[in-house]
């Protein structure tokens, strides 16, 4: 199944349901650790006399493949935030330390990205399937810059402030809350942005053309 967020140049990834997890391989690499011995650190995490819950290791660490240079199907695990975190949990010295730091940092920004792709979703599911394509490693700011911009030129103001001034929860979609005008002028410019995306990189000039348009649409 297609992962929501393809693996970056850390082995970081968000799965098809919006995990964020890391590959052992790399993991390996980073530590400069050969991967049967974190295979091995693993194996011991997960044994049932490690203490660990079978509910907590069924969680955090899942069992994949890979091929490697001669073709062959070889086991490795898709670690999450905290199965990375109870992995290197014992790894020591100052470079692991700041891989340590590295691989929590990127799991923060890689949550961040999700939490800002699936809000994007909800009002603009061309804009996210495009950034995604143009981006291969995608921050918060591709898809919140975006859709910010198409809600100010339409509402005044981005999404987080229409919430606070209709009293709506955090994370909930406002387009319930729109007049039909307002979504019909928002899914119009949805459509513009995503073909300017490719043929205008630059986000101030998509944005003038963006109001340009909006305005000559206001006053027919």
């Amino acid at each position: 199944m297609k992962n929501l967020i393809p693996e970056d140049e850390f082995g970081v990834f968000a799965d098809s349901k919006g995990v964020v997890r890391v590959d052992s391989l790399f993991v390996a690499a980073a530590f400069e650790k050969g991967h049967r011995h974190v295979l091995r650190d693993i194996a011991r995490i997960i044994e049932p006399k490690s203490g660990l819950s079978e509910n907590f290791i069924c969680a955090n660490f899942t069992l994949s493949t890979y091929k490697d240079a001669r073709g062959r199907k070889l086991p490795c695990y898709l670690l999450t935030r905290d199965g990375f975190t109870m992995l290197v949990m014992g790894y020591t010295g100052p470079k692991a330390m700041h891989f340590k730091e590295l691989y929590i940092r990127r799991f923060n920004e890689m949550e961040q990205c999700i939490q800002s792709l699936l809000a994007a979703r909800q009002d603009f599911p061309m804009l996210t399937e495009m950034i995604c394509r143009l981006h291969e490693s995608p921050k918060p700011y591709h898809f919140s810059n975006e859709c910010d911009m198409l809600n100010r030129i339409v509402l005044g103001m981005s999404a987080k402030q229409f919430r606070l001034a209709n009293g709506i929860e955090k994370g909930q979609s406002i387009r319930p809350y729109l007049t039909a005008q307002q979504i019909h002028a928002l899914e119009r410019l949805q459509h513009l942005d995503y073909g300017l995306l490719y043929s205008c990189p630059d986000f101030q000039k998509r944005k003038q053309l963006l109001m340009a348009y909006y305005k000559t649409e206001m006053e027919r």
